[in-house]
């Protein structure tokens, strides 16, 4: 349950990614039905993910680790749990979920994932915090597309988790029964201010 339902219609835009999303992951997300109030967003932001789901310059694994760091590290549960069960179709192993926070310390990431992880708890910091050193690490390892891509990859996990996080959305299940990465947020109470 959100803090927004679905509403009444759903306009064309939104009919066609319900029936995408759907087929793609057997329910509706809620986070498509709260952003379909705005059909002109929803365009926006469909075209978005479509594009960023298209692109594959960056191993599908990378982008899902990142990605779900990002959603672990702002805390949107109904992220950890689409992305985790996203992850573990491109590889993502229930021990590197569980090895998540402590990934520097763990032998379940390869130094490529673990840089990869850096840079999503850089962008995902705020302020965000990408540091010349970090940057010129992953150049060593990735051309210009490539950068876009991930970072692309991780700057959209980060607004799908905050926007998922002021909603209130929460978890759908789309995991049943895998594993699941948890939040790593240290406090978890919104506040109203």
């Amino acid at each position: 349950m959100s803090r927004v339902g679905a509403p009444r219609r759903l306009g064309p835009f939104a009919r066609i990614a319900a029936w995408m999303s759907k087929r793609d992951y057997g329910e509706l997300p809620d986070p498509l039905l709260v952003t379909a109030h705005h059909p002109g967003i929803l365009r926006g932001y469909g075209i978005f993910e479509w594009e960023t789901g298209r692109a594959h310059a960056v191993d599908a694994k990378l982008k899902d680790l990142a990605a779900i760091k990002a959603a672990a590290l702002v805390g949107c549960e109904w992220c950890l749990d689409i992305g985790s069960a996203i992850g573990a179709k491109t590889g993502v192993t229930a021990e590197q979920l569980a090895d998540l926070p402590r990934y520097h310390e763990s032998d379940k990431f390869s130094e490529t994932e673990k840089l990869v992880l850096d840079y999503a708890v850089a962008i995902s910091s705020t302020p965000s915090d990408v540091s010349d050193e970090l940057f010129g690490a992953l150049r060593e390892r990735f051309d210009e597309r490539q950068l876009v891509e991930l970072t692309s990859a991780i700057a959209i996990e980060n607004y799908r988790a905050r926007f998922n996080w002021a909603f209130g959305i929460e978890p759908q299940g789309f995991v049943k029964g895998g594993a699941c990465a948890l939040p790593e947020r240290g406090d978890t109470t919104a506040s109203a201010g």
